[in-house]
């Protein structure tokens, strides 16, 4: 089996993370496994294995035609059977299929926003996605949406997986204290909710002043970005909210670390969440997209009704105040995402599903 993955950047983001723990975990695998990035390059570049056939298109606007034709000659000379387009990439992918339509399409939708599904642009997926063999959802909403709303037939939903980090030296050095610092891994958008965390923040200010929050996530300097370090001097939490923007040495971060938060609006299955697990970390998360079917709260973390800071904020003082109930749900959610989520068992679900 010859297959190839495309994505728009390699920003480190959850679909980008996917994209590239694919083109890794396949290349261990099957015949041939490749990576193309159409638009930007970016940290994850770094994690690419080197077994990975890798193109970056450098493509410049939607309909650049050099781009496809560079593409369309990657995958003659290759002898790609398979295109796994990852999230917006699905464009280029169906630019492609017109001027080589022997090559098989699957999309691997990974909307953030799966609890806002009606804001989506129905026609023109409608359109494109009729080109495609298959579609693979991240959670069952997804999955659902495509059956019902696209009247897509081949639609499997496969759980996102986390690997371990190759070739990353450790680079970031987190301010605070080491054991009392809490860390959110999500880019600075919207869905992910930053004003939840900050609310929460005031409240262990006064609580317990010497735990610290870590945010980080793709900065984007927008107005959002803007309103939340606006809202960190306002509430006077310079001194225990930091934040790092992009990084890519996750393992290093998340060892420096003592507990894990989500306070998502809106989720699918958040790559952050596996890795939380993955590295052993005790996690307070809210309870949207499939965390619920992660996180049973009150064993393996702790889930909260979104939008809650007096929950979320109590949940959070129950992990702070008991390194015992810290480390026994960081065993827990290891054992959980080892036995459901790891890279094997959706590996072999996904090459089931293509054959």
């Amino acid at each position: 089996m010859r297959i190839l993955q495309i994505i728009d950047s390699l920003e480190a983001g959850g679909a980008e993370r996917m994209a590239v723990n694919y083109a890794n975990a396949l290349a261990n695998t099957i015949q041939f496994s490749g990576l193309v990035v159409s638009r930007k390059e970016g940290p994850l570049w770094s994690q690419i294995n080197n077994n990975v056939s890798y193109l970056f298109l450098n493509k410049k606007s939607v309909l650049d035609i050099q781009s496809v034709f560079k593409f369309r000659k990657f995958v003659i000379a290759n002898k790609v059977e398979i295109i796994h387009a990852h999230s917006t990439s699905f464009f280029l992918a169906f630019l492609l299929k017109i001027t080589y339509p022997t090559v098989k399409l699957i999309w691997h939708d990974h909307y953030g926003d799966s609890e806002f599904l009606n804001k989506r642009p129905f026609l023109v997926l409608n359109f494109v996605l009729s080109f495609f063999n298959g579609i693979i959802a991240v959670n069952k909403n997804l999955k659902i949406w495509a059956e019902q709303k696209l009247k897509f037939k081949n639609v499997v939903y496969l759980p996102n997986f986390p690997s371990v980090e190759n070739k990353i030296s450790k680079q970031t050095i987190l301010q605070g204290i080491q054991g009392k610092r809490i860390v959110s891994l999500a880019n600075l958008r919207v869905q992910k909710n930053h004003f939840l965390l900050l609310e929460v923040a005031k409240k262990i200010k006064v609580s317990h002043p010497e735990w610290t929050f870590h945010l980080v996530g793709k900065d984007f300097d927008d107005v959002y970005s803007n309103q939340i370090k606006s809202l960190i001097l306002e509430y006077n939490l310079s001194d225990i909210v930091f934040i790092y923007g992009s990084r890519n040495d996750i393992k290093n971060i998340l060892n420096q670390s003592e507990i894990g938060i989500l306070t998502s609006q809106s989720e699918g299955l958040p790559v952050a969440l596996l890795e939380y697990g993955l590295y052993e970390k005790s996690v307070v998360v809210t309870n949207v997209g499939e965390m619920p079917l992660v996180i049973k709260s009150g064993k393996n973390g702790y889930l909260i009704k979104t939008g809650s800071a007096p929950l979320f904020y109590a949940a959070l003082v129950k992990l702070i105040e008991s390194d015992t109930l810290r480390a026994d749900f960081g065993t827990k959610l290891e054992k959980t995402i080892a036995n459901n989520y790891s890279e094997e068992a959706v590996l072999h679900l996904y090459l089931k599903w293509l054959k």
